[in-house]
């Protein structure tokens, strides 16, 4: 058997993982081990509702921690989001941010740490690594298992005027430590569990056949994928299961991670269009993409080779089912994600008409990740895409 050539690569872990029940209470102790001693705490209004962030609030000030509360952050973020952050702090020398709740509370925390250090406006730190003055520490705190941002060194926030989303990544921007507590996603109300789930789901697969993947950072994303299949199921019958819900946060991190050091693909491509226009959950719009976008990248044989070892990890298949029966297999259980999670099925349902679909996929081709496909892709091809799926 002929060893395959290994391209020159690098892997980077920039965050300390805390894990188990209950290590939300090592906040205080995580943040004085970083310097902080006046923080700015960024979440949302469901999170505040839920107690979680009077709770850390508390946690923090008992040890003499200063805290500003900026809890009004919109589900998918804008500029908006990031401004008002950002004026919420108004002069106050923070030493320290935390960001709890889910992607969107951890990104506009990322993004408010942009411009409270760099100055500027979002859109002067798209790409990577504008920034060109330090960052403050950051402490992420996921209350959702999907996004993996609290491993991540990217924020996604969209322009309030455009709606396009603009990727803005610096290796300062990563959390110095993301504390992972199954108990604080029990709060989440059943979609949220579900439509994160998927997004979950979808990193690992997508990141793991990115054309910028490596060897290390597939070997996260299968774990992640072996972890998050039957976590996810047991989770959609059991929702106080405890040990699903570790499962689930767990794999959402580590497939945050194969992320960080590979890329995504035309799932994610496909799916961004669809939340700016339609406001279709992130994590739905990928999960409703996910199985055509498999499918056409099947015709690449060594994609389908690593299709075929994430549907063995995962338990889809048996370790004997032919390449080609594991890959179909795998669209197959993508698919089923979106079923068992209760949401509608097609485009259609979601508002989508046939008339839609070349702006879809237009402006799918321009995105970023679609770069990283491992199938080559064009508007053409998304066009296909959506038509499917509609």
């Amino acid at each position: 058997m002929e060893i395959p050539i290994i391209t020159p690569f690098e892997f980077n872990s920039r965050t300390r993982l805390i894990y188990g029940e209950g290590t939300v209470d090592r906040i205080a102790e995580a943040t004085t081990g970083l310097g902080g001693s006046h923080v700015l705490l960024v979440s949302d209004p469901g999170v505040a509702a839920a107690g979680h962030v009077k709770a850390v609030q508390a946690a923090l000030t008992g040890h003499g921690v200063g805290v500003q509360v900026f809890d009004q952050v919109r589900e998918n973020p804008t500029t908006y989001d990031v401004d008002r952050c950002v004026d919420c702090v108004d002069g106050q020398a923070i030493d320290l941010i935390i960001g709890l709740g889910g992607g969107s509370s951890m990104d506009t925390a990322k993004a408010c740490n942009f411009i409270v250090t760099n100055g500027g406006v979002m859109a002067d730190y798209r790409g990577f690594g504008k920034a060109s003055r330090p960052m403050l520490p950051m402490i992420a705190i996921p209350t959702t298992a999907g996004t993996g941002s609290e491993v991540q060194s990217y924020t996604l926030i969209a322009d309030d005027t455009t709606h396009a989303k603009m990727a803005c990544g610096d290796s300062k921007a990563a959390p110095k430590i993301a504390i992972l507590d199954p108990a604080l996603t029990l709060s989440q109300p059943a979609q949220v569990t579900a439509t994160a789930g998927i997004d979950a789901v979808a990193h690992a697969v997508e990141s793991a056949v990115s054309t910028a993947a490596t060897p290390l950072s597939r070997m996260f994303a299968i774990e992640a994928f072996r972890r998050a299949v039957p976590g996810f199921s047991a989770l959609m019958n059991k929702p106080a299961d405890l040990v699903a819900r570790g499962e689930m946060l767990l794999a959402a991190a580590l497939a945050g991670t194969a992320i960080e050091n590979s890329m995504l693909g035309a799932a994610h491509s496909a799916a961004n269009p669809l939340t700016a226009h339609f406001g279709i959950t992130h994590g739905h719009a990928v999960g409703l993409m996910l199985p055509s976008v498999i499918r056409y990248n099947a015709h690449n044989a060594s994609t389908r080779s690593v299709y075929a070892e994430l549907a063995r990890a995962g338990a889809v298949v048996s370790l004997t089912t032919t390449e080609r029966a594991a890959t179909e297999a795998l669209a197959d259980r993508a698919a089923e994600l979106v079923r068992a999670g209760g949401l509608p099925q097609t485009l259609g349902e979601c508002g989508v008409t046939a008339a839609d679909v070349d702006r879809l996929a237009a402006e799918a081709a321009a995105q970023w990740t679609a770069r990283f496909n491992p199938r080559p892709i064009n508007a053409d091809a998304f066009r296909t895409l959506y038509l499917d799926v509609l």
